[in-house]
């Protein structure tokens, strides 16, 4: 099997660590403009399994040549860039999977090519990160296991492991990301019918052993494809965790309009994005840069098993790897691509089209994997009671 990595930043250069390690991955094209960066990567690692290619994402025929390379693609590439990356890899025949971005109809993008696909013979899967991605195939691997699904409430949250600053908060992917699951309207179900709240609402209180009293909010994009998945179900939800009190500070920037895309100012003449302003002023305060961080993850899907209320949870608290450097956040999202890329072209999944992970990735292997890195995903079951 070969795979193309597009994209040498974090997750990007992670996957290729993880994939190297497969006997059954024959070679790992890492792909970036930053050629430098991907070198460098390559020399820490003394793997002969990785070459380092050339990437403008900018030019469609230089992505076709490097997927024409290669049996599976890995799109570690920003989500703007998600429904090209798809729409060519079909063009070129091979499977692709990317790191999600269900803001802005990315991944909707990528679900119309289903049809496409299937004339292909080729599989896509948008939304493997952690949310979504790590959520959806927990969610769907619990839903699985019911007869009869009701409930589904989801909590995530990438956090330093020791909180700092104003926030509370390090930025463990991009801050662009964090601005668009902040401003945009967050999708529930509640009482059977798809809904939108306002992100950063409705916080709770939230407890993990060893983490204190930490809180979880609404944000957007993180049930993605779930409600359209789960159409007759009656409660779903998906929240973030962060360190108590990070919701109420962040709202007041949102609220100021200081996240919104459609923010402009006049500046001595200039006109100027506030977004961007904000940006570049919290980017440097936010960098996680050395300190630890961690991962946390709690999936709760409620229903009926043999006429019985059975609820299926699942639960992650993973830190940073102190041996590789590799953050928590890269731990779980990396992986995840990785092995899920590894399923495709294994044919462990040989369904072709276009797929949510919820619907697609088997959740047993899922979790065996994951368990074999170092991620430790627990599933506990509750028979008899209500949640």
């Amino acid at each position: 099997m070969k795979v193309a990595v597009l994209g040498a930043g974090l997750m990007g250069k992670e996957a290729a660590r993880d994939l190297v390690l497969s006997p059954n991955v024959e070679k790992v094209l890492l792909c970036d403009l930053d050629v430098g960066q991907a070198n460098m990567f390559k020399e820490r690692l003394q793997n002969s399994k990785i070459e380092v290619l050339r990437l403008d994402a900018n030019d469609d025929e230089n992505i076709l040549q490097i997927m024409r390379k290669v049996d599976v693609v890995i799109n570690a590439l920003f989500y703007s860039f998600n429904e090209k990356v798809a729409r060519l890899a079909v063009e070129a025949g091979v499977h692709s999977i990317d790191l999600g971005g269900h803001i802005g109809g990315a991944t909707d993008a990528v679900l119309s090519l289903d049809k496409k696909a299937k004339e292909k013979g080729v599989t896509l899967i948008p939304d493997l990160g952690v949310a979504p991605g790590m959520i959806n195939i927990l969610a769907g691997y619990g839903a699985s296991k019911l007869d009869e699904v009701s409930g589904m409430h989801l909590y995530v949250g990438g956090i330093p492991l020791e909180p700092e600053g104003i926030f509370g908060y390090n930025i463990v992917f991009s801050l662009e990301g964090v601005f668009d699951h902040y401003t945009d309207p967050s999708h529930v179900i509640r009482d059977g019918k798809l809904q939108e709240v306002a992100s950063l609402t409705e916080v709770e209180s939230l407890f993990f052993d060893g983490y204190g009293e930490l809180e979880a909010f609404h944000t957007a994009g993180g049930t993605s494809t779930l409600t359209k998945s789960f159409p007759n179900i009656d409660t779903l939800e998906y929240k973030t965790i962060r360190y108590k009190g990070h919701a109420e500070k962040f709202k007041l920037l949102v609220d100021l309009g200081l996240t919104n895309k459609k923010t402009i100012v006049n500046v001595n003449g200039n006109m100027v994005k506030a977004r961007d302003v904000l940006k570049e002023v919290l980017t440097p305060k936010l960098l996680l840069g050395d300190k630890d961080d961690v991962v946390l993850l709690r999936v709760i899907v409620t229903g009926l098993k043999d006429g019985e209320n059975t609820t299926f949870n699942y639960e992650l608290a993973t830190k940073k790897d102190k041996l590789s450097g590799t953050t928590a956040m890269a731990r779980a999202t990396a992986n995840t691509v990785s092995i899920v890329a590894q399923m495709i072209g294994n044919s462990v999944i040989s369904k072709r089209g276009v797929y949510p992970p919820e619907l697609i990735v088997p959740g047993e292997l899922y979790i065996k994997e994951m368990g074999a890195r170092g991620v430790n995903i627990v599933e506990t079951v509750l028979r008899g009671v209500s949640v």
